[in-house]
């Protein structure tokens, strides 16, 4: 598949593109680590067969020194000892709030505990708007078919004000 549009070139599209990436100014300046936030944006991109977050979410982690074995490993989160309690919580809710049309109750009381568990207010209001954010992201991008292997990390950095 060819892409369809290339939303970067397009007049509206980068007015978009840069009011997007500043409503996720809050999120990306908040407490919740930055790990967590990279496999959170990596899970979700899986899920939603999105190359292109998928290829921007793994080299921004690895460019800040995740490792290549938890990168790996995200798909599989639940069969792997590399992740915390807490990042475990926060996969959790990035499936279950990725998936809502899959379960009619949307995220679990057992999921939403965990992460109460492991993260404070403001931590928890950034994971809700991450996963929001992500799979409006996401969708963009699946939408007019953007390629993912082309990124390189802080090439957007210039959309934010």
């Amino acid at each position: 598949m060819e892409p369809r549009f290339d939303l970067f070139t397009n007049e509206l599209g980068t007015k978009f593109g840069k009011r997007f990436a500043n409503a996720s100014m809050p999120i990306v300046q908040s407490s919740l680590p930055k790990a967590t936030q990279e496999l959170v944006s990596l899970r979700a991109s899986q899920i939603n067969g999105c190359g292109w977050c998928i290829d921007l979410h793994t080299k921004d982690a690895a460019a800040a020194g995740e490792s290549a074995v938890r990168l790996n490993l995200v798909a599989a989160w639940r069969e792997a000892t590399v992740f915390t309690e807490a990042e475990q919580a926060a996969l959790a809710l990035a499936e279950e709030g990725t998936r809502l049309a899959d379960a009619y109750q949307g995220v679990s009381d057992e999921t939403w505990t965990q992460v109460r568990k492991h993260y404070d207010d403001d931590q928890t209001a950034a994971l809700v708007a991450l996963v929001a954010m992500i799979n409006a992201a996401n969708r963009l991008a699946v939408i007019v078919h953007q390629k993912g292997g082309s990124y390189q990390p802080g090439m957007f950095d210039s959309l934010v004000n």
